[in-house]
Protein backbone atom coordinates (compact mmCIF):
# COMPACT_ATOMS: atom_id res chain seq x y z
CA UNK A 1 0.00 0.00 0.00
CA UNK A 2 1.20 3.14 -1.07
CA UNK A 3 -0.72 5.84 0.47
CA UNK A 4 0.26 9.08 -0.26
CA UNK A 5 -1.99 12.29 1.01
CA UNK A 6 -0.97 14.42 -2.26
CA UNK A 7 -2.10 11.62 -4.60
CA UNK A 8 -5.44 11.52 -2.42
CA UNK A 9 -5.86 15.63 -2.59
CA UNK A 10 -5.25 16.01 -6.22
CA UNK A 11 -7.54 12.51 -7.37
CA UNK A 12 -10.06 14.12 -5.08
CA UNK A 13 -9.79 17.89 -7.19
CA UNK A 14 -9.58 16.19 -10.37
CA UNK A 15 -12.44 14.31 -9.71
CA UNK A 16 -14.70 16.66 -8.07
CA UNK A 17 -13.95 19.46 -10.84
CA UNK A 18 -15.15 16.69 -13.40
CA UNK A 19 -18.37 15.20 -11.56
CA UNK A 20 -19.12 18.69 -10.99
CA UNK A 21 -21.92 17.77 -8.39
CA UNK A 22 -22.59 21.92 -6.96
CA UNK A 23 -22.69 22.63 -10.88
CA UNK A 24 -25.37 19.69 -11.37
CA UNK A 25 -27.42 20.69 -8.58
CA UNK A 26 -30.15 22.06 -10.96
CA UNK A 27 -30.25 18.74 -12.91
CA UNK A 28 -30.44 16.97 -9.51
CA UNK A 29 -33.66 19.53 -8.62
CA UNK A 30 -35.20 18.68 -12.31
CA UNK A 31 -34.93 15.06 -12.07
CA UNK A 32 -36.76 14.80 -8.44
CA UNK A 33 -39.48 16.98 -10.16
CA UNK A 34 -40.45 14.58 -12.56
CA UNK A 35 -39.69 11.68 -10.85
CA UNK A 36 -40.85 12.59 -7.29
CA UNK A 37 -38.15 10.44 -5.06
CA UNK A 38 -34.77 10.06 -6.08
CA UNK A 39 -32.40 7.15 -4.09
CA UNK A 40 -29.96 9.23 -2.82
CA UNK A 41 -27.70 6.09 -1.59
CA UNK A 42 -28.88 4.16 -4.45
CA UNK A 43 -27.19 6.42 -7.12
CA UNK A 44 -24.23 6.95 -5.04
CA UNK A 45 -23.36 3.66 -4.41
CA UNK A 46 -24.22 2.47 -8.12
CA UNK A 47 -21.89 5.91 -8.88
CA UNK A 48 -19.11 4.63 -6.60
CA UNK A 49 -19.11 1.12 -7.83
CA UNK A 50 -18.89 2.09 -11.75
CA UNK A 51 -16.13 4.55 -11.24
CA UNK A 52 -14.40 1.63 -9.01
CA UNK A 53 -15.01 -1.01 -11.57
CA UNK A 54 -14.42 1.15 -14.71
CA UNK A 55 -10.48 2.01 -12.80
CA UNK A 56 -9.51 -1.58 -12.61
CA UNK A 57 -11.40 -3.11 -15.86
CA UNK A 58 -12.16 0.05 -18.05
CA UNK A 59 -8.93 -0.14 -20.29
CA UNK A 60 -9.56 -3.32 -21.08
CA UNK A 61 -13.24 -3.29 -21.50
CA UNK A 62 -13.32 -0.52 -24.29
CA UNK A 63 -10.34 -2.75 -26.12
CA UNK A 64 -12.43 -5.83 -25.49
CA UNK A 65 -15.52 -4.39 -27.34
CA UNK A 66 -13.38 -2.78 -29.89
CA UNK A 67 -14.31 0.86 -28.19
CA UNK A 68 -10.94 3.58 -27.93
CA UNK A 69 -11.37 5.60 -24.86
CA UNK A 70 -12.23 8.96 -27.64
CA UNK A 71 -14.84 6.99 -28.99
CA UNK A 72 -16.69 6.68 -25.25
CA UNK A 73 -15.87 10.06 -24.76
CA UNK A 74 -17.61 11.50 -27.86
CA UNK A 75 -20.53 9.30 -27.10
CA UNK A 76 -21.44 11.08 -23.85
CA UNK A 77 -20.31 14.30 -25.16
CA UNK A 78 -23.77 13.87 -27.13
CA UNK A 79 -25.40 12.97 -24.16
CA UNK A 80 -23.87 15.78 -21.93
CA UNK A 81 -24.95 17.99 -24.87
CA UNK A 82 -28.58 16.87 -25.20
CA UNK A 83 -28.72 17.22 -21.05
CA UNK A 84 -27.64 20.80 -21.39
CA UNK A 85 -30.43 21.56 -24.35
CA UNK A 86 -33.10 20.17 -21.30
CA UNK A 87 -31.44 22.94 -19.12
CA UNK A 88 -31.35 25.81 -21.83
CA UNK A 89 -34.67 25.60 -23.76
CA UNK A 90 -36.29 23.94 -21.20
CA UNK A 91 -37.42 21.26 -23.26
CA UNK A 92 -37.84 17.30 -22.39
CA UNK A 93 -35.75 14.91 -24.24
CA UNK A 94 -35.90 12.47 -21.87
CA UNK A 95 -38.72 10.68 -21.60
CA UNK A 96 -40.60 10.14 -18.00
CA UNK A 97 -41.17 6.44 -17.41
CA UNK A 98 -44.97 6.23 -16.22
CA UNK A 99 -44.29 2.89 -14.60
CA UNK A 100 -43.18 2.32 -10.89
CA UNK A 101 -39.71 2.40 -11.90
CA UNK A 102 -39.20 5.98 -12.43
CA UNK A 103 -37.45 7.06 -9.47
CA UNK A 104 -35.12 3.76 -10.16
CA UNK A 105 -34.67 4.86 -13.41
CA UNK A 106 -33.77 8.26 -12.49
CA UNK A 107 -31.37 7.11 -10.13
CA UNK A 108 -29.36 4.93 -12.37
CA UNK A 109 -29.59 6.98 -15.98
CA UNK A 110 -29.20 10.13 -16.43
CA UNK A 111 -27.81 10.52 -12.84
CA UNK A 112 -25.36 7.73 -11.75
CA UNK A 113 -24.49 7.39 -15.18
CA UNK A 114 -24.06 8.92 -17.15
CA UNK A 115 -24.30 12.53 -15.18
CA UNK A 116 -21.87 11.21 -12.17
CA UNK A 117 -19.70 8.48 -13.48
CA UNK A 118 -19.78 9.47 -16.59
CA UNK A 119 -17.39 9.68 -19.73
CA UNK A 120 -15.50 12.87 -18.68
CA UNK A 121 -14.92 10.99 -14.68
CA UNK A 122 -14.36 7.76 -16.34
CA UNK A 123 -12.06 8.71 -19.15
CA UNK A 124 -10.15 10.47 -16.32
CA UNK A 125 -9.73 7.93 -14.08
CA UNK A 126 -8.08 6.27 -16.21
CA UNK A 127 -5.92 8.71 -16.86
CA UNK A 128 -5.30 9.68 -13.02
CA UNK A 129 -4.01 5.72 -12.90
CA UNK A 130 -1.20 6.29 -15.23
CA UNK A 131 -0.29 9.11 -12.67
CA UNK A 132 -0.80 8.16 -9.42
CA UNK A 133 -0.92 4.67 -7.15
CA UNK A 134 -4.51 2.36 -7.03
CA UNK A 135 -5.23 2.68 -3.83
CA UNK A 136 -4.86 6.67 -3.92
CA UNK A 137 -7.70 7.26 -6.34
CA UNK A 138 -9.92 4.62 -4.68
CA UNK A 139 -9.84 6.90 -1.20
CA UNK A 140 -10.55 10.22 -4.26
CA UNK A 141 -13.36 8.00 -5.46
CA UNK A 142 -15.27 7.34 -1.81
CA UNK A 143 -14.48 11.08 -0.80
CA UNK A 144 -16.56 12.20 -4.05
CA UNK A 145 -19.11 10.00 -3.42
CA UNK A 146 -19.59 10.53 0.04
CA UNK A 147 -20.08 14.29 -0.78
CA UNK A 148 -22.14 13.46 -3.36
CA UNK A 149 -24.56 11.67 -1.18
CA UNK A 150 -24.66 14.84 0.90
CA UNK A 151 -25.26 17.12 -1.91
CA UNK A 152 -28.35 14.70 -3.14
CA UNK A 153 -29.85 14.31 0.46
CA UNK A 154 -29.80 18.05 1.12
CA UNK A 155 -30.93 19.19 -2.80
CA UNK A 156 -34.75 19.88 -1.54
CA UNK A 157 -33.05 22.26 1.32
CA UNK A 158 -31.21 23.81 -1.57
CA UNK A 159 -33.81 24.21 -4.12
CA UNK A 160 -36.23 25.60 -0.89
CA UNK A 161 -32.95 28.30 0.21
CA UNK A 162 -32.65 28.95 -3.82
CA UNK A 163 -36.19 29.30 -4.56
CA UNK A 164 -38.33 28.85 -8.37
CA UNK A 165 -36.56 31.74 -9.61
CA UNK A 166 -33.12 31.38 -8.44
CA UNK A 167 -32.93 27.93 -9.53
CA UNK A 168 -34.47 28.71 -12.99
CA UNK A 169 -31.55 31.06 -13.36
CA UNK A 170 -28.99 28.70 -12.30
CA UNK A 171 -30.33 26.00 -14.67
CA UNK A 172 -29.75 28.36 -17.52
CA UNK A 173 -26.18 29.32 -16.58
CA UNK A 174 -25.33 25.72 -15.58
CA UNK A 175 -26.76 24.40 -18.88
CA UNK A 176 -24.47 26.75 -20.94
CA UNK A 177 -21.59 25.53 -18.69
CA UNK A 178 -22.58 21.46 -19.51
CA UNK A 179 -22.94 22.74 -22.86
CA UNK A 180 -19.53 23.85 -22.84
CA UNK A 181 -17.93 20.87 -21.01
CA UNK A 182 -19.63 18.82 -23.89
CA UNK A 183 -18.36 20.36 -26.66
CA UNK A 184 -15.34 20.80 -25.14
CA UNK A 185 -15.05 17.11 -24.50
CA UNK A 186 -16.28 16.58 -27.78
CA UNK A 187 -13.66 18.40 -29.68
CA UNK A 188 -10.74 17.21 -27.11
CA UNK A 189 -11.43 13.49 -28.68
CA UNK A 190 -12.88 13.40 -31.83
CA UNK A 191 -9.53 14.71 -33.52
CA UNK A 192 -7.74 11.98 -31.72
CA UNK A 193 -10.00 9.59 -33.73
CA UNK A 194 -9.13 10.82 -37.33
CA UNK A 195 -5.40 11.13 -36.40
Amino acid sequence: MNFNYKEILTAFMVLFAVIDIIGNIPIIIDLRKKVGHIQSEKASLIAGFIMILFLFVGQSLLNLIGIDVNSFAVAGAFILFFIALEMILGITLYKDDSSGSASITATVFPLAFPLIAGPGSLTTLLSLRAEFAIENIIIAVVLNIIFLYIVLKTSSKIERLIGPTGIQIIRKVFGVILLAIAVKLFAANIKELFV
